[in-house]
């Protein structure tokens, strides 16, 4: 990774709470695509810029170990702090060469030099081993009764709040742009799908999921009365048109899924 936004104790806590892992849709996608690559057993996958280990965890059914590695100390101590997954550790590099079946990154790879990444990958991905890199744009909406359209201003308007200030990162232009400048440096085949996705979030936690971007830390760090009073005003916004008095009321919370696959050739 060439920038480090996400060390901070409290961002990592929030990382934790708040983060969610990737939709059944799309794991589904991702292992029916190794299966017809990699042979029974599955032995290893590893979970690059792993955060704090939701993408991880659930790869563990599926492989005889898990490795989840990422530069944020902070994070993987918050990863370490979840139980329950003998077969996943933690850990900052150094993975054998010719010895990953998978190679995933969630929401990361943008932040990723493409060269260093893919020259790295197709070292230690085993013969027909795979990448699978996948995320999200920006293009998320809110869905709830009939004021779904009131609820996606609101939330646009604290996008163009935080971007107003110069605090989004040109590496999340990646993301934004699915990964382009990486897939296009990667080698070998690959494949790439798009999928809506829509989940169901309360109040409390697609606020909560705002607080977790690294242009909205980088807005906290800068002005913490306006960026805390940004989010107290949009809880509030949202309770209003809803109806409702609880942050825990369900919205439907729709973003459009990325993923690039790719198998290296044997």
């Amino acid at each position: 990774m060439t920038e480090r936004l996400f060390e901070e104790k409290r961002h990592a806590s929030l990382y934790q709470k708040y983060r969610f892992g990737p939709p059944d849709e799309l794991k589904k996608l991702v292992l029916h695509y190794l299966d017809k690559k990699v042979r029974f057993p599955h032995q290893l996958a590893v979970d690059l810029g792993c955060g704090t280990g939701q993408n991880s965890c659930t790869l563990t059914a599926y492989f005889e170990q898990v490795v989840g590695i990422d530069v944020s100390e902070s994070q993987v101590e918050q990863a370490r702090a979840v139980s329950g997954f003998p077969n996943l550790s933690y850990r900052g590099a150094a993975i054998p060469d010719g010895s990953v079946d998978l190679l995933t990154a969630a929401s990361a790879a943008h932040w990723f030099d493409a060269e260093c990444f893919i020259k790295e990958a197709t070292h230690v991905l085993k013969p027909r081993g795979c990448l699978a890199l996948f995320g999200y744009g920006d293009n998320m909406k809110i869905h709830y009764e009939s004021c779904g359209d009131r609820l996606n201003n609101i939330y646009e308007e604290v996008s163009k709040a935080i971007s107003n200030y110069n605090y989004t990162s040109s590496k999340i232009t990646g993301a934004n742009s699915k990964l382009k400048i990486l897939f296009e440096t990667i080698p070998f085949f690959v494949r790439i799908e798009i999928m809506p996705i829509k989940q169901q979030l309360s109040i409390k936690n697609a606020v909560g999921f705002i607080q977790i971007f690294s242009m909205y830390q980088a807005y906290l760090r800068a002005n913490p009365s306006a960026a805390t009073a940004l989010l107290e005003r949009t809880t509030s916004r949202i309770l209003e048109e809803m109806k409702v008095s609880s942050t825990e009321a369900k919205v439907d919370f729709i973003m459009k899924y990325f993923c690039v696959l790719a198998c290296k050739p044997e």
